[in-house]
């Protein structure tokens, strides 16, 4: 018997990113991703829209969350 999927685990999330410092912006700022995917996901999306290796991450106050943190627990944990 399968497990019962809670509601926020197929929720999707719209991640707003911003360039700080001299990262260049994207021409896309905003985009959906799944609340079940890993933030490492976003991080490798980063590096392949910017072509770079080294990417300084942050949530809202939170310097470079862990890339095994799924994207909906970062998005609770800062509403």
């Amino acid at each position: 018997m399968a497990a019962a999927e809670s509601p926020n685990s197929s929720r999707k999330v719209v991640v707003h990113l911003r360039a700080t410092g001299d990262a260049p912006i994207l021409k896309q700022a905003k985009f959906k991703i799944a609340g079940t995917d890993k933030f490492a996901k976003v991080i490798d999306f980063l590096r392949r829209q910017l072509h770079r290796d080294t990417l300084f991450v942050y949530v809202n106050s939170a310097f470079s969350p862990n890339p095994d943190e799924l994207v909906i627990d970062l998005y609770n944990e800062n509403m």
